[in-house]
């Protein structure tokens, strides 16, 4: 079962609980008291909900693995609760992810609903208020409770999605004159997220906005300069607010409008390379043509195991992400496994340093010098 944690936990948490490894340090010069930078010369590790492959998804224990293991950002979705309070929570029904169906109390909060198009029945969050979602919550801790990652050596940047704002706005009632997106923006404010992609306030508190809502997306252009990406579904899903096709979206044209809003697109991957019997086939040039309007690329969502893997890897997830970065030239990926997608970075970046190989080549180095001056002696 999944916890249902506020927004404000999770930002607090990702401000003040970001560990893992320090990003190229010199040992002897890092001054411990400030964080090493976010690294921006390779594809951005991007932590699917967490580490979802290894903890259950959207909770403190997943972030907080996803940190350790080197991921660049945190991804997490974006709900509202029935009183208008943001929650992380991924589904926009409990039913499979919480045990709600034990509580017979609530057993008249099932309804129907339209969603994109198709007559959804559940339990919605927006029908229940944060106090009786906590109540359905598997762990009551809070996410920023625990002190061991204060003082953390690297910058650890989030990934926000807004989830489902059409169909959110249509059934929470906010202040008048605002929106889900002006309470999404406005709690990133609080945390003191701003700034233009890689302008100095942004590599302080790095944070990607995403949505399959364009308009939603041209909307929070206007609150905040926070970079945007602009999320693609499968050819057969059109957007959730437009209602235009794939095909609509992926075109130069709208490429060409979009790019003042968006730094980038996070297209699924099979829409990249199509697949047929589990084997890829040739890659599309959504990648090309998305480069040529300035615009990244970063796919969802790499896992591990078999089952996702396409044939053509062997069963092999080292395979698969060197595909996608050497081959395909992706900006960042999405994935489940954050620990993998690190490991094969720092194998084979060659700008890659941790402070431990940091230490080794000073070592090295020094004693080239001493034997190099005892031949002298």
């Amino acid at each position: 079962m999944t916890s249902v944690r506020t927004v404000s936990s999770i930002l607090l948490l990702l401000l003040v609980e970001c560990a893992a490894r320090p990003f190229y340090p010199l040992p002897s010069r890092r001054n411990d008291r400030s964080k090493q930078p976010l690294q921006t010369f390779r594809p951005y590790n991007i932590a699917h909900r967490g580490s979802s492959g290894e903890f259950p998804e959207e909770t403190a224990s997943a972030y907080k693995r996803a940190i350790e293991e080197g991921a660049d950002f945190i991804e997490t979705d974006i709900l509202a609760s029935k009183d208008g309070i943001l929650i992380c929570f991924h589904d926009l029904t409990l039913d499979a992810t919480t045990d709600i169906a034990q509580h017979k109390k609530f057993e008249s909060r099932k309804r129907t609903y339209e969603v994109q198009g198709k007559n959804i029945t559940g339990y919605f969050t927006i029908d229940f208020t944060l106090e009786e979602l906590k109540s359905l919550r598997v762990n009551q801790r809070s996410p920023f409770r625990d002190q061991q990652y204060n003082g953390a050596p690297r910058v650890v940047g989030i990934y926000p999605e807004i989830k489902n704002p059409v169909f959110i706005n249509q059934h929470v009632k906010w202040p008048i004159g605002k929106k889900f997106e002006d309470k999404f923006v406005d709690t990133l404010k609080k945390y003191g997220y701003k700034g233009t992609y890689l302008s100095k306030q942004w590599l302080k508190q790095p944070a990607f906005i995403q949505s399959f809502a364009p308009t939603s997306l041209i909307y929070i252009s206007h609150l905040t300069d926070l970079p945007k990406i602009l999320l693609i579904d499968d050819a057969t899903t059109p957007t959730q607010d437009t209602n235009q096709s794939y095909w609509e979206i992926t075109s130069n044209s709208y490429f060409d409008f979009i790019k003042d809003y968006v730094v980038g697109i996070g297209p699924w991957k099979d829409s990249i390379v199509p697949a047929s019997n589990n084997y890829l086939q040739t890659p599309t040039d959504l990648v090309t043509r998305s480069h040529a309007y300035n615009l990244q690329v970063h796919p969802f969502t790499c896992r591990n195991e078999n089952v996702f893997l396409h044939f053509n890897f062997s069963q092999d997830p080292y395979n698969e992400y060197d595909y996608w970065i050497k081959k395909i030239g992706v900006d960042g990926l999405f994935t489940d496994f954050t620990g993998s997608l690190h490991h094969y970075q720092e194998w084979t970046n060659p700008f890659s340093m941790g402070e431990e190989s940091a230490s080794k080549l000073l070592d090295k180095i020094a004693y080239m010098i001493s034997k190099f001056r005892n031949s002298y002696n």
